[in-house]
């Protein structure tokens, strides 16, 4: 594939303004590259794409930056495909933005060796886990940002949420576009949690992911009799949401995912962190670092709040009936 096919530029060079003599300079214009694993780069923007790109881009305009005025935003997708993601880090990195702003370890870990001078600021999964960072409070080097999991416990957690919404469960897929859990101690470690339960964790690695391959996995699932899955919080399987929540539906196949986006597009449910506050936060490391602040010493957060979101309407069409404690636990439930 050629470098030109991974550069999608939404936004172009400054527009020229016929200023009086007198007039004011036109503002300062940054220039920052926003960069996704799967999501289309035309989906990038406040008016589409998943929850937190919006929320990303909305505080970013409350801060005061207006794309077309004082800020230029370069967007870029990988589309899913993981062999690429060096050859797409060098076409960024060689555009020399200001900021990169990206998600998914894998991803992060090709940006952080194209460079260690252009700030990074990331949405990711455990950032020590996977060696990106040593220290959360002090990162230093080049890379900050939030992490979407807080490791081993919360994947855990919705091990747990699923066992309690399936009771018979006893074989589970877990559908992941990275090695970060599978034949590591957390993935070990993962899979002794499910014995507990009484469920033997198979994991299901798709290195591409795309309709044709999730198609491919659920067809495989579904031959193997799998009770249920879950899926990983990259961002290449969040693009294809609906996708997933079609399939399971049609499948039969009940499944917890990381973010409330898969129920709101009729997923069953989903136990993950408050992505409005972490889309916020990241908002506010390029914040501050467009005025001066170094990336090694803003502090990668880490959620510790977590909620549970079921779909009624979801459940009834697997046959499922949630149990009142279920329920009760839920911080919002759909009709």
């Amino acid at each position: 594939m050629q470098r030109r096919e991974f550069i999608r530029l939404l936004s172009g060079a400054t527009a020229a303004w016929p200023l009086p003599a007198w007039a004011q300079r036109a503002p300062r214009q940054h220039r920052i590259a926003f960069v996704h694993s799967g999501i289309p780069a035309g989906q990038l923007t406040e008016t589409a794409g998943p929850f937190w790109v919006r929320r990303f881009h909305e505080t970013l305009r409350g801060l005061g930056y207006a794309e077309g005025a004082n800020i230029v935003v370069e967007r870029y997708s990988a589309e899913g495909r993981s062999e690429h993601f060096a050859s797409l880090a060098a076409a960024v990195v060689g555009r020399d933005p200001q900021v990169i702003v990206v998600n998914l370890n894998d991803l992060v870990e090709a940006f952080a060796a194209a460079t260690t001078t252009i700030p990074i600021v990331a949405i990711m999964g455990d950032p020590i886990a996977t060696g990106l960072v040593a220290n959360l409070a002090h990162p230093g080097g080049n890379l900050t940002g939030v992490s979407i999991d807080a490791g081993y416990e919360i994947v855990a957690k919705r091990l747990q949420i699923l066992k309690e919404a399936v009771p018979l469960a006893a074989k589970v897929a877990y559908l992941t576009s990275s090695r970060i859990f599978m034949d590591t101690s957390l993935g070990l470690s993962l899979q002794k949690a499910g014995q507990g339960l009484g469920i033997v964790l198979t994991w299901n690695f798709l290195p591409e992911v795309n309709d044709a391959q999730l198609r491919r996995a659920f067809a495989e699932m579904t031959s193997q009799q799998f009770d249920a899955a879950m899926v990983d919080a990259s961002g290449t399987f969040l693009a294809r949401r609906a996708s997933i929540a079609e399939l399971a539906g049609k499948l039969h196949l009940p499944i917890i995912y990381p973010f409330r986006d898969y129920v709101d597009s009729g997923g069953l449910m989903s136990y993950a962190p408050d992505l409005g506050e972490l889309a916020q936060r990241l908002a506010i490391d390029v914040h501050q670092i467009l005025n001066g602040t170094k990336p090694g010493d803003i502090p990668i957060y880490r959620p510790n709040k977590f909620q549970l979101v079921i779909n009624l309407k979801a459940a009834k069409a697997l046959s499922l009936e949630m149990t009142p404690t279920l329920l009760a636990g839920a911080d919002e439930v759909i009709e």
